[in-house]
């Protein structure tokens, strides 16, 4: 290990309803294995008591937040616990509760990867089923997403599994609180892109977790839909605000879902254009031409 590498600090921020204690604590126990200096944990209570951790290996605090302020807003307390901005550590895992880091060197693979790219902004893992390995095809960040254990540059990354380097989040802010689920990683993403950061989806860095489909959220798809037009208006030049959103209404058509799934995604659609969708700040084209470069223009 070399000195640049021991200098960067390492913390992680998990977020919990409280109803996988058997899963938080294991959790844990493979963040307090990981090689190197140890992690420090903030574990935020979503609107529901932390439960009891004692015994466990990890440096943990905890939050209990009197409400559930959705995904973004749960992770953004935590980073904030590691002071404004996470400025506290040099990088912040994200993981999600009911996962867990099979292998010990996770976290000083990213030490390694972001001491050694200074313009490397945020990493996303590669989630793999702890029962037969495989990885979903929507958990690989890409189009071109046949081969999951080929690791390459992206444009966005997965939630509950990456690390993130902290001066990214001081410079362009963190997750869109108002999101609470659905589309949140791809709005700090897009933002990280367009300030000159980059993005790389490996898969050597392993995040086991059980596999489930998204739609077991009973908001998910208003959710989707609204937050898919907040994350145009907010981030698209405004030629390429109604082609993103008329590619993915026609996707959503050719995926035939129920009536039920189909009005909830009208209704989302609908209150996205309605609602107010929080600061405009389209990216520069440039940036568009680099997305494109890297095999996902931001029409799709």
């Amino acid at each position: 290990m070399t000195g640049r590498e021991q200098q960067l600090k390492v913390g992680a921020v998990i977020i919990t309803m409280g109803n996988r204690p058997e899963e938080l604590r294991a959790l844990l126990d493979s963040v307090a294995k990981q090689d190197g200096d140890p992690v420090e944990v903030v574990v935020v209570g979503n609107g529901s008591p932390v439960p009891d951790m004692s015994g466990t290996a990890s440096r943990v605090r905890t939050i209990e937040l009197p409400e559930n302020l959705g995904i973004p807003g749960g992770r953004n307390v935590g980073i904030e616990a590691f002071g404004p901005g996470g400025q506290d550590v040099d990088v912040l895992l994200f993981l999600d509760d009911d996962g867990l880091l099979p292998r010990t060197d996770t976290a000083q693979l990213c030490r390694e990867a972001f001491a050694a790219d200074p313009e490397l902004g945020i990493v996303s893992f590669r989630i793999a089923d702890p029962d037969t390995g495989e990885t979903q095809r929507r958990h690989v960040p890409r189009l071109r997403a046949a081969d999951p254990m080929r690791s390459s540059r992206v444009t966005t990354f997965l939630g509950g599994a990456n690390a993130v380097r902290t001066k990214v989040i001081g410079q362009v802010g963190g997750l869109p609180d108002d999101f609470f689920y659905a589309h949140e990683e791809t709005d700090l993403a897009w933002r990280a892109l367009d300030a000159g950061w980059l993005i790389d989806y490996r898969a050597d860095m392993v995040l086991h977790h059980p596999t489930t489909a998204p739609s077991r959220h009973a908001v998910y798809h208003r959710m989707v839909a609204r937050n898919r037009v907040w994350l145009a208006r907010r981030n698209l030049p405004a030629l390429l605000v109604p082609v993103y959103l008329g590619v993915w209404l026609l996707l959503t058509l050719a995926r035939r879902p129920s009536k039920p799934a189909l009005k909830a995604w009208f209704g989302g659609f609908k209150e996205g254009w309605t609602s107010p969708c929080g600061p405009r700040r389209p990216m520069k084209w440039r940036t568009v031409w680099r997305l494109t470069r890297l095999g996902r223009p931001p029409v799709i």
